[in-house]
């Protein structure tokens, strides 16, 4: 038996991992539960026979966080996890032609000048100066607490104030280096990673495409879900129980007190603190009793902004095709395609896409002369009431169409061995995001910083959050940053050492 706190956290995400170590480290007595029989939730994988597809993320970027976490723990990375940088880091696919997209400045401007001779490649070097500024003042606003509205006052923030970019968007900001529609977007198409788009998504996210390009990319061998591995082993490795095959049900509660959590086999465990990982909206409507909530109330959390989902399509194939690691196929009309998305529709015969083929970087995930390919196509999330089971066939074979067209695999249909579509339907069934917003709750302003679902709840003692749904928002690094603060909020109500300081 031991004396320690004792943490419950509901789910082995990357959030619930980083608060797994970080507290374990520290010497509470940790136990996740996890209803899966591996960790990650969607930063875990999907097994089609010999193929192996990260079901979530599969950009590792900013990888001196994750590095930060385990040095925090007293672990090295390198000794848990494989990371290899890649060059290019992505092909970014036009209707004219390519351009790759590299770590390297002089590359970088050398690819941009073959495909658009009117770009102003020059911009690239007032992009990187002025979001290098931007970034230095913003990162330190994403690893406070923004528990009070106090925190809003922070020195951090305040210096960051003239950075957030109140009025542009994020393609506006982008025409203050770039004239060229065409470069513009391959700077911007990374508000997808908000499950945003450019015309919407804050100018401040310029930060994103910087952060790219000054740290670059990187791919674990395996795939992006051995970080979920080797953050379970690490954690375990601190005397953290991590209990697989183990839903929770619902939270303990006395009053507004957090006592514990009780599992779907009816089974009650006591806690001192409990961290909640799974989705956060899915979270506030099945994990805790009705009647207990008044800021987020079912209809109330309806009401919120949420992001787009995504279409599926993992693929074995008893081929390999000349890809890169990371293709995003633009649609030939892309803003007409982003506003289709936006208004609840499916962007029939004019989608974007993106294609991962980890398979000529990675012999880990598929045989030898094979690929493991995963194909994302943003669409509408589950408000737009779209009949899936009647319209993915007709969206996949488009898909599939366009792979042949844009990206030469003309034969692709004769060599797949293995297919699994998910489409938002399954990612609310199956994987527990409310909506099917795969991407969580949108980024706009009045959902971020102290507007977003605060990492100590604000609603009940006790309760912790960690993931997309809170505070800093979603993608691997700022989920990372989410449990680093849950983290350290319990180790200074405790009185207890944490690698991380806690500011807010």
């Amino acid at each position: 038996m031991t004396d320690s706190p004792r943490i419950a956290i509901v789910g082995a995400g990357p959030g619930g991992l980083t608060a797994a170590m970080e507290l374990a480290h520290s010497g509470f007595d940790v136990h996740v539960f996890e209803k899966r029989s591996i960790p990650g939730g969607r930063n875990g994988y999907i097994q089609q026979g010999p193929y192996r597809h990260d079901i979530g993320p599969t950009f590792l970027m900013m990888k001196f966080v994750l590095e930060e976490v385990f040095k925090e723990c007293g672990k090295d990375v390198n000794d848990y996890m494989e990371l290899v940088r890649l060059s290019p880091m992505y092909r970014l696919d036009f209707k004219e032609g390519h351009v790759d997209m590299y770590d390297e400045p002089e590359k970088t401007k050398a690819s941009m000048a073959k495909l658009f001779p009117k770009a102003d490649v020059e911009g690239y070097d007032r992009f990187y100066k002025t979001e290098k500024w931007r970034f230095d003042r913003m990162y330190p606003c994403l690893t406070r607490n923004y528990s009070s509205p106090l925190s809003l006052g922070n020195p951090d923030l305040l210096k960051a104030w003239r950075a957030l970019s109140f009025n542009k968007s994020l393609y506006n900001r982008l025409g203050d280096y770039f004239k060229d529609p065409k470069t513009r977007i391959s700077f911007t198409f990374q508000s997808k990673y908000l499950g945003m788009s450019p015309w919407e998504c804050p100018g401040a996210f310029a930060m994103i495409p910087y952060v790219e390009h000054a740290f670059g990319i990187y791919h674990v061998q395996g795939g992006l879900s051995e970080i979920s591995a080797g953050m379970a082993r690490a954690a375990q490795d601190d005397g953290a129980k991590i209990h697989y095959n183990t839903p929770v049900k619902r939270l303990l509660l006395n009053g507004k007190k957090c006592i514990g959590v009780e599992l779907e086999d009816g089974r009650k465990f006591r806690a001192d603190e409990v961290i909640i990982n799974a989705d956060f909206a899915h979270a506030m409507n099945k994990l805790i009793p009705k009647g207990k909530l008044k800021k987020f109330t079912p209809g109330k959390l309806r009401k919120k902004k949420y992001s787009v989902s995504t279409f599926m399509i993992y693929m074995g194939l008893d081929k390999q095709y000349d890809l890169e690691h990371h293709t995003v196929v633009f649609a030939k009309r892309y803003k007409k395609n982003l506003a289709s998305i936006s208004s609840g529709k499916i962007p029939w015969n004019n989608a974007s896409f993106y294609v991962r083929d980890a398979s000529q970087t990675d012999p880990n995930i598929a045989p030898p002369g094979h690929s493991a390919l995963y194909v994302l196509v943003p669409v509408p999330n589950r408000k737009a009431k779209i009949n899936w089971q009647r319209d993915k066939t007709r969206l996949r074979n488009w898909v599939i169409g366009q792979m042949k067209e844009r990206l030469d695999m003309h034969d692709i249909e004769e060599h797949i061995v293995e297919e699994m579509l998910i489409t938002p339907d399954e990612w609310e069934k199956d994987y527990d995001v409310y909506l099917g917003a795969t991407f969580n709750l949108g980024h706009n302003f009045s959902q971020m910083l102290y507007f977003r679902p605060h990492n100590k709840f604000e609603e009940l003692k006790n309760v912790y959050l960690t993931g997309g749904g809170t505070h800093p928002g979603s993608g691997l690094p700022t989920i990372y940053e989410s449990g680093r603060i849950s983290a350290a909020l319990i180790c200074k109500k405790h009185g207890k050492a944490c690698g991380r300081k806690i500011h807010g």
